[in-house]
């Protein structure tokens, strides 16, 4: 039987989460397709105290789901072209939510290449708009539980062999002196022209 991630796993420091989600899978559904990816890239965002997050500036109709119960789906549309796939996850009346940048495709890679209508594996899912076309994910996905077997969740295949780095989160204007991006050392489905080698 899978183990999904129970909310316990989200509710603790929005940087902790990132890092622990490296190496977990995750699962989507869509009818009778199974698609599954090895999470290998993360962004943290917090709220007053990071004011490269949605939540910076307060609660608004857009960012409320990061101010709610760890464990949803907060899903956003950036740059008028892609969406972004988030989980909540912060600790208690703090709002927070990790940013899933990339991801390595292990099940229903077919479906993957025909929804991204490319054929090389490694550009598949190595960025969040890039990832989030693959999986299908959209605003329906706004607000989804992950803690239960549904359209989207993620398990623990207990993948801890890789060492984590950290940097500077991309592509934000503030906020850049928080090491907030964790990735999966020399992984090749890390967003690659962001790929830090130590």
């Amino acid at each position: 039987m899978e183990r999904i991630l129970p909310r316990e796993f989200y509710s603790r420091k929005t940087t902790v989460v990132a890092k622990a989600l490296l190496g977990k899978t995750i699962v989507r559904r869509i009818g009778g397709i199974r698609i599954e990816g090895k999470i290998v890239e993360t962004e943290a965002y917090g709220g007053k105290e990071d004011p490269a997050s949605h939540a910076y500036r307060g609660i608004t109709e857009r960012n409320k789901v990061m101010f709610e119960e760890p464990g949803h789906v907060y899903v956003y549309f950036t740059y008028g072209n892609h969406w972004c796939l988030n989980f909540v996850a912060h600790e208690l009346s703090k709002p927070g939510a990790v940013l899933v940048r990339a991801i390595e495709p292990t099940v229903g890679v077919e479906y993957m290449k025909k929804f991204r209508n490319i054929s090389k594996l490694e550009d598949l899912c190595n960025g969040p708009g890039k990832l989030t076309k693959a999986l299908k994910i959209d605003k329906k996905l706004n607000g989804l539980d992950i803690t239960k077997e549904g359209k989207l969740y993620v398990i623990d295949k207990e993948e801890k062999n890789f060492e984590i780095v950290a940097s500077q989160r991309i592509g934000i204007k503030r906020g850049k002196n928080k090491l907030w991006r964790f990735f999966i050392k020399d992984n090749s489905f890390v967003s690659r022209s962001f790929s830090i080698k130590k």
